[in-house]
């Protein structure tokens, strides 16, 4: 069987291999979507594909919908060759769920596929189309937080920004002047409103595409690029809205024990590529069935049924208090903690380190024992049942594929969130961060992990982090073994606001974390020790 539109006409066969094919006409639907687009998405991987595709297949075969996505990519074309124009737009969804079993289903709702290039005309001609349709309601994003990026840590213009802000809409090629240049395209032709929805993980995420579209404009007509009526078009929220969003599903890399699995039960060419770029990407995509998206319900054009397809249409603060919720409470402060420590105790999956004693009273030390006492309740979720369901069922799924490694990545630019938060909030409510004792062992380890060698003094490769040559260069010095080499290494770290929030001493934990580091130093077995002596 192969992974095509005509093949999937014979579903017995589907079927027969326990997939799950569309029930509707996935030909017909494309060309609805064609005629009449009502969806755009930009950034095309795989929590995409399954997440926000599902969403489209769900209100599909409900018959709340009778179009489905227009995918756009602004960055990695080959995914658009490789994976979407091979197999018809298909994805394979693959669920993946604790007791080792999966369900698997066929989506058909990614319309249609289109490289966001202005050096393809025919492909760049197709979506200013799209743009100029007044029935257009929505255009959504999860190109990751990077993505909206357009200035560095010094504050100045990205070297690959630079020829967007002088070309203008003409000429665009990053994510932000691709987009700004379509909403100026629509602003020239139709001039209907649309809503402009970063599904993105990371905090305020509609008000960091905000920012980077109006940047763009701004610079624009600076130049006299674009004309001033253009920005009054963005700024009114009757006519442009930035809804907020937080999103909420773990989709590892594709596996390549599960691209064997399919291909043993008869589905042709299911193996994962790297394409040039390093999207490690695949026809299939493998994730876990806990899944949440929570969306500010700001449209001006109207959108579809989104609430009909398990999302959750509030407002503003409500969105923000979930995500306040999940990232400093309830997933990703725990999920930080286990990657820095599984890195440095030699686990290479996530799920394997929930079978470890000191590392499952950790995870519940930070988030039900601490965490809860600050907790931000949003009223539409419950942070008791989230952080329990994390705990007992997400985390400890031996069949999601990810990695302590993979969520090291970046990690300064998360402790301020997930950490810094819980901190200030214990300041704010009592006077000060000392009754602390989990979130900061966790700390300790991310140091610790920083010093890059495992807990018997084994090198290890340390995950990419736009600060690492900074915060290991603070740490010259400090040995692994000679737990007095410290010294004062650690003061300009945790003191710096920037890292964490706030001043780690001023918060009254900074010198407890310069102890537990000492104790993770002392020798092999000592992170071991520490966490059996603290947690």
């Amino acid at each position: 069987m192969k992974l095509c539109r005509e093949a999937i006409k014979d579903s017995a066969s589907w079927k027969a291999a326990g997939i799950n094919v569309p029930g509707y006409d996935v030909e017909k639907i494309a060309e609805n979507t064609k005629k009449a687009p009502v969806w755009v998405h930009f950034g095309v991987g795989n929590i995409f594909r399954i997440f926000i595709g599902g969403i489209a297949d769900k209100l599909i075969e409900n018959g709340e919908s009778d179009k489905g996505i227009v995918c756009a990519e602004t960055f990695d074309y080959d995914i658009i060759n490789k994976i979407y124009d091979p197999y018809d737009n298909l994805v394979l969804a693959v669920t993946l769920k604790a007791d080792g079993s999966t369900d698997k289903k066929v989506l058909g709702s990614l319309a249609e596929a289109i490289p966001a290039n202005v050096k393809s005309e025919q492909s760049w001609n197709r979506l200013k189309e799209i743009f100029a349709d007044p029935g257009l309601q929505m255009i959504s994003f999860t190109v990751t937080e990077k993505g909206y990026a357009l200035k560095g840590s010094d504050g100045n213009y990205l070297p690959f920004v630079v020829p967007d802000l002088e070309k203008g809409p003409e000429a665009p090629t990053g994510a932000m002047a691709v987009v700004t240049a379509m909403l100026y395209h629509r602003f020239q032709t139709c001039g209907a409103p649309l809503a402009v929805v970063s599904m993105d993980n990371c905090s305020h995420n509609g008000e960091k595409l905000m920012t980077s579209v109006l940047t763009m404009a701004q610079e624009w007509l600076a130049r006299e690029l674009v004309s001033a009526d253009f920005l009054d078009y963005l700024k009114d929220e009757s006519k442009i809205s930035f809804p907020w969003s937080m999103i909420d599903k773990i989709t590892p890399r594709p596996s390549t024990e599960i691209a064997d699995a399919l291909e043993a039960d008869g589905i042709e060419a299911m193996q994962p590529v790297i394409t040039e770029k390093k999207t490690y990407i695949a026809p299939f995509v493998n994730a876990e069935g806990p899944q949440y998206l929570v969306i500010e319900d700001k449209f001006p054009n109207g959108r579809p049924a989104l609430e009909k397809a398990g999302v959750y249409l509030t407002d503003r603060n409500t969105v923000n208090e979930v995500e306040r919720m999940k990232v400093t409470t309830c997933l990703n402060p725990l999920h930080t903690a286990l990657a820095v420590y599984g890195c440095t105790l030699g686990y290479s999956s996530i799920a394997a380190e929930m079978q470890d004693e000191e590392l499952v009273k950790l995870v519940n030390g930070i988030g039900p024992k601490e965490g809860m006492k600050v907790v931000c309740d949003p009223g539409i979720l419950s942070p008791d049942d989230f952080v329990k369901e994390v705990i007992e069922q997400r985390l400890p799924n031996k069949f999601i594929p990810d990695t302590p490694q993979r969520i090291a990545c970046d990690t300064s630019q998360k402790v301020g969130i997930r950490y810094g938060e819980t901190i200030k909030s214990y300041v704010e409510k009592y006077g000060s961060a000392k009754d602390l004792n989990y979130v900061p062992i966790a700390i300790a380890g991310w140091i610790r992990y920083l010093i890059g060698v495992d807990d018997e003094g084994k090198a290890i490769e340390l995950s990419p982090d736009p600060m690492l040559a900074e915060l290991q260069a603070a740490l010259e010095g400090v040995k692994f073994g000679e737990p007095e080499s410290v010294g004062d290494k650690l003061k300009p770290i945790l003191s710096n606001a920037n890292i964490f929030g706030t001043d780690l001493y001023a918060a009254g934990i900074g010198d407890q974390i310069e102890a537990l580091v000492k104790e993770e130093l002392a020798g092999p077995g000592a992170i071991r020790a520490t966490l059996k002596a603290h947690v």
